[in-house]
This record gives structure tokens, sequence and C-alpha cells, in this order.
């Protein structure tokens, strides 16, 4: 893998907004987001919560023969409430995935994540400081897909850093590893 620093934003492109300042002399070497079995799968069975009942209210009413009139104002007015609903959810959750976001640089390790706009969770862990890095991948859907946790031990006051879900996780954790080794040798001149 290789190290190419990239630039905070790249206008026109999917690099997201950074919610956090860069150190002196830090520049990103990788963002990653959850692995896209982390969004789609919960897209679909929001919107099937949405479309599905709206349907069977549809046909019910109609076989009942109560679409006439009231009862399709009635009908109308439950169903984009429902709908709303199920939109906003729709939406949260892509919002959620696009704004929980892991990033790589030749200093630290740095996990951002917006619940919602009003919700902003950083976390950092510096390179220097992760003992261990350990890959947990479990079940037949992440193995097929190529998606794990990478856990990270290490000797700050936070013991462990997860990421989550992330896609290929041996290339992340290849990078990590060799910039914790690099990061090492530069402040700590060559000594463990």
């Amino acid at each position: 893998m290789t190290s190419t620093p990239m630039p905070a934003e790249q206008p026109g492109t999917d690099v997201p907004r950074l919610e956090f300042p860069l150190q002196s002399g830090e520049q990103i070497l990788h963002i990653a987001r959850r692995h896209w079995w982390f969004l789609w799968p919960k897209i679909i069975l929001k919107s099937l919560a949405l479309l599905v009942p709206v349907l069977v209210l549809w046909f019910i009413f109609d076989r009942v023969g109560a679409y006439d009139g009231i009862g399709r104002q009635i009908f109308w007015v439950l169903s984009l409430v429902w709908a709303a609903y199920w939109a906003v959810q729709v939406f949260y959750t892509w919002y959620q995935y696009k704004h929980d976001i892991w990033a790589i640089t030749n200093q630290r390790i740095v996990d951002v994540y917006k619940k919602n706009p009003f919700n902003l969770r950083v976390s950092s862990a510096d390179l220097v400081n992760v003992q261990d890095i350990s890959i947990e991948r479990v079940g037949i859907i992440p193995t097929t897909l190529d998606f794990g946790d990478i856990v990270c031990q290490t000797s700050g006051s936070r013991d462990v850093f997860r990421l989550t879900g992330l896609p290929d996780p041996r290339q992340t954790q290849a990078l990590i590893d060799q910039e914790r080794d690099r990061e090492r040798l530069r402040t700590r001149g060559g000594g463990y």
C-alpha cells in the first residue's frame, strides 16, 4: 500500500470535509468509511417499511370500498405521514453513514462521527501510542465481502481504538503498521 498524502478536501470528489484540524506537518494518507453493507441493506429495509404498509393500506381500502371520498383523503393523509416518517429515517441512515469516517494520517488515527448535524464525536490515537493491531472478521458476509474491524490497543487513556466495518481491513492494517513504525522512528530517534 502506498502512503501518498491526500489534501484535506478535494473539490468535486467524494473526499469528506474534515471535522478536525490537522496538526503541524500532518498529512492525510487514507480516509475510510464503513463497508457499503452497513448502508444499503438498512436503506432497502427502511424503504420497504415505507412502501409495503402504504400498499397494504391501499389494498385494504380498495377491497372494503373505502377508497372513495373521505376514505381517499384519509388514505393519502395517513400515507403521507407514514412516508414522511420513513423518508426521514432513510435520510438519517444515509447521513450517519456519510458522516462516519476514519482518517489515517502520518501522525494519528482519527475517528469522526456525526450522528446528526448537532452531534459530533472526534477521537484520535497517536500512531506512536498504538501497541497492537488486530483484525476481527466474523461470519460469512464479512468474509465474503471482505470487511471487518481493526482493533488498536493503545497506551493512551483510551485502551482500545476500534475501526468497525472497514472494507479491506488488511490493507488498512498494513498502512497503520507502516506509518506507526515510521512515526516511532521519527519521534524516538530509531528506538521503540
